[in-house]
């Protein structure tokens, strides 16, 4: 029997008051919950966790020996396990991301050595690598998720570090286009899936609330591992002509064995699950018995349909089909699709553009550093405002708004690419932006409705990202040089795009739930009891399912 969510719209949200509220159905009840149990438990009624209880069991999820709907714990109790869960689970994540960003975004770093002069490509061959690069990515997407779920995630993430880190300090013997364009294939079918590989994995040990600020530290650091590699690169380059190697090919060979011995360290520091922490080397494991209790059960009582699948179980077609055509979730992946266009050229071509205005090669990776450092500000600020004020679809839109008046001046002040300094601080303006793709992917992860959804919905979201990138790192072409006027006036037609897009997604989740709360309100008590413990309806389908927006 396939596994039917009961009420997956009971979440927990919290009033100006500081009262806690339950949706159910759509429909506010304040719930008088005091610190031993402040968390809404839609499993207090003894036929919603009977309902559970057999859905968990079916499924063979690998946390419900310690499904307990009358556990009680105190905040202070589950803040102590939340800040455990950020230095054993949220810190590693974040060391993992650093590891694919050395290997995915030191190419710009590299160029910045004459690797395209000593390769001998153009810059048009440039873009086609990242092309290739991008294409590569986003065909692994999915089927990386779905080798993923089969055998878990905590066993193919380190695999793919470690392989992907073979290839690239095999970088180091690159000779020409060919074995550029090899090595860039190969690494974005092994890096391919690694993201929404990962946010699976932090699902299963944070709440939906939780999950969008978790992701910001992800994404932050994508801006720390860009400070690393600047700062990095300033040593490493210097090594320019030892051994006969130019600095470049230093830099691919030794960040290639960093993101190595992350990937080995990986197979012992992720564990599958929270009732899985104990093992040979690990015998005390993270936590007590009832601090497992907590950590499972808190997550459950905020996603219910967390628990109707276990981790080693593959997605079969039939379910890959219904989650591919989940209507309800193309205008999140369209907004992949479209929001980051504008901003990829710009952050591609930084360091090449620094090069051309007369900066040393040193200088410049220098000089890359104040916007990464800007950045992971915003991005925290964006992402605590989104949640303290509930709103995903409009904050998010602030990334396209504070990039728009940047492109506008790229493309009509006289000064762009022939002011050294003004280009420099246009563009660190310009990258200084708040980035929105943990709200995003949490927004995803949130209006999935169900393990199964969320699995290839995160997959699926950010196979539209990388088809924008794709996009976006072939709008700067050779022929509109050095300036680039004919590429940022279409970067700033398709930001507008991009900010109609958030209003557009906004207005059709806020129409699908009023549609959804006149049919629910239509019925009879009765007849909300009957369609909640006999519906086929699953997931984000279900009546009383509301979308985030």
């Amino acid at each position: 029997m396939a596994a039917q969510p009961v009420s997956t719209s009971l979440q927990p949200s919290a009033d100006d008051k500081g009262k806690v509220v339950v949706e159910q159905g759509g429909i506010p009840v304040e719930s008088a919950l005091n610190d031993a149990n402040f968390a809404s438990n839609p499993f207090i009624d003894p036929k919603v966790a009977d309902h559970y209880r057999n859905v968990y069991e079916e499924a063979q999820y690998e946390c419900r020996h310690v499904f307990d709907p009358e556990l009680e714990w105190g905040e202070s109790e589950e803040k102590k396990i939340v800040r455990r869960l950020d230095l054993r689970v949220c810190l590693w994540a974040c060391i993992m991301f650093f590891a694919l960003e050395v290997d995915r975004s030191n190419l710009s770093t590299a160029v910045s050595d004459n690797m395209l002069d000593q390769l001998g490509l153009s810059t048009n061959e440039y873009n086609y690598g990242n092309t290739i690069f991008r294409v590569s990515f986003l065909l692994a997407e999915l089927p990386s998720q779905l080798v993923s779920k089969k055998v878990g995630p905590d066993r193919w993430i380190p695999t793919q570090m470690t392989l992907w880190s073979i290839v690239a300090s095999a970088q180091v013997g690159l000779r020409g286009k060919s074995s550029f364009y090899a090595c860039r294939s190969l690494l974005g079918i092994l890096e391919g899936g690694f993201i929404p590989d990962l946010v699976l994995w932090l699902s299963y040990f944070y709440t939906s609330r939780e999950l969008p600020v978790r992701l910001s530290f992800f994404w932050a650091a994508t801006d720390v591992t860009s400070i690393v590699i600047s700062l990095l690169a300033f040593a490493l380059l210097h090594l320019d002509g030892v051994h006969g190697l130019a600095g470049w090919r230093w830099l691919f060979l030794i960040e290639g064995l960093v993101t190595f011995a992350v990937g080995i360290s990986a197979f012992f520091l992720m564990p599958a699950s929270a009732v899985q922490t104990k093992t040979w080397f690990r015998p005390n494991g993270w936590f007590t018995d009832r601090e497992v209790r907590i950590v499972v059960n808190r997550v459950l009582r905020d996603d219910p349909s967390k628990g109707d699948m276990h981790n080693r179980m593959a997605i079969t077609p039939k379910r890959l089909w219904a989650a591919m055509s989940d209507y309800d979730m193309w205008p999140i992946y369209l907004i992949g699709l479209i929001v980051f266009i504008p901003i990829n050229p710009p952050t591609a071509y930084l360091t090449l553009t620094l090069r051309q205005l007369g900066f040393s090669t040193f200088n410049t990776n220098l000089l890359s550093i104040p916007c990464q450092v800007i950045s992971i500000f915003t991005l925290l600020g964006v992402t605590r405002l989104s949640e303290w004020v509930g709103e995903r679809s409009l904050i998010s839109s602030l990334m396209n708004l504070w990039v728009l008046p940047c492109l506008v001046a790229l493309r009509w002040w006289s000064g762009t690419n022939v002011n050294a300094w003004g280009t420099w601080a246009l563009a660190t303006t310009l990258l200084s932006y708040p980035y929105t793709h943990a709200i995003i992917v949490a927004w995803a992860s949130r209006n999935s409705g169900s393990v199964r959804t969320r699995s290839v919905s995160a997959a699926l979201y950010n196979m539209f990202v990388q088809c924008g990138d794709v996009i976006g790192f072939n709008i700067y072409r050779t022929d509109d040089a050095p300036l680039y006027h004919r590429g940022n006036s279409v970067l700033v037609g398709i930001n507008l795009l991009a900010i109609a897009l958030f209003i557009g997604t906004k207005i059709y989740y806020v129409w699908r739930n009023s549609i959804r709360e006149k049919k629910w309100n239509a019925m009879t008590e009765a007849e909300r009891l009957d369609y909640i413990n006999h519906t086929k309806d699953e997931g984000n389908k279900r009546l009383d399912f509301r979308f985030k927006h």
